[in-house]
C-alpha cells in the first residue's frame, strides 16, 4: 500500500511540474493553462505506467494488460478530441462580444453537442470496463486494494485540479 502511495505521489509531483512549466509559458492569467501534445502523451504514459506498477502484475496477468493499456490510451485520445472541439467552439465565440454571443446562442445545438459528448464518454467507459474485466477477474485481493487506493487518490487529485481551474476561471472573470 505504501508503495502505491509513493508511486502515486511521484506521478502527481511530476505531472504538477509539467503543468507548472506549461503555465509559466501562459501569456496571461485569463488564459487557462493548456498542455501541448507531447506533455499530454507524457502524462498518459505516466498514468499507464503508474497503474501497471501499482498492480504489480504476474506473468499470467500480463497477457490481459495490452487491452487495458489500449483502452486507456484510446480514452485519453477521445478526451483530447472532445476538448479540442469545445475549444474550437469557444474560440469562435471569443471573437464576439458577450451580448452578441448571448443573442446567437442556440440551446438546442448546445444540447445536441452535449449529448454527443456524453455518448462518446459513455462508449469510452464501456470500452474501458470491457478491457479491464478479464484482468480484474485475475487480480488478487491485495492488487484490488491497491487499485482501489490508487483510484481514490487519483479521483481526489482530479477533483482538486477541477476546483483550482474553477477558481482560476472565476478570478479571471472578475
Amino acid at each position: 500500500m505504501l508503495k502505491t502511495v509513493v508511486i502515486g505521489t511521484a506521478f502527481f509531483l511530476t505531472a504538477s511540474s509539467i503543468a507548472n512549466a506549461q503555465s509559466s509559458q501562459t501569456p496571461s492569467p485569463a488564459t487557462p493553462e493548456r498542455l501541448n501534445a507531447a506533455d499530454r502523451n507524457t502524462l498518459t504514459d505516466m498514468r499507464v505506467d503508474l497503474v501497471k506498477a501499482a498492480l504489480q502484475l504476474t506473468p499470467e496477468q500480463e497477457k490481459f494488460w495490452p487491452a487495458v493499456e489500449s483502452a486507456i490510451r484510446s480514452n485519453a485520445e477521445d478526451r483530447r478530441a472532445r476538448i479540442a472541439k469545445i475549444q474550437e467552439t469557444v474560440g469562435v465565440r471569443n471573437d464576439e462580444s458577450r451580448m452578441e454571443a448571448m443573442r446567437k446562442r442556440d440551446p438546442i445545438a448546445f444540447l445536441q453537442r452535449r449529448s454527443q459528448a456524453l455518448a462518446q464518454r459513455s462508449a469510452d467507459l464501456d470500452k474501458l470496463a470491457e478491457a479491464w474485466q478479464p484482468l480484474y477477474n485475475t487480480l488478487s485481493q491485495e492488487q484490488r486494494q491497491r487499485m482501489a487506493a490508487l483510484s481514490v487518490f487519483v479521483l481526489r487529485e482530479m477533483s482538486d485540479a477541477v476546483d483550482r481551474r474553477r477558481a482560476l476561471s472565476e478570478d479571471s472573470d472578475d
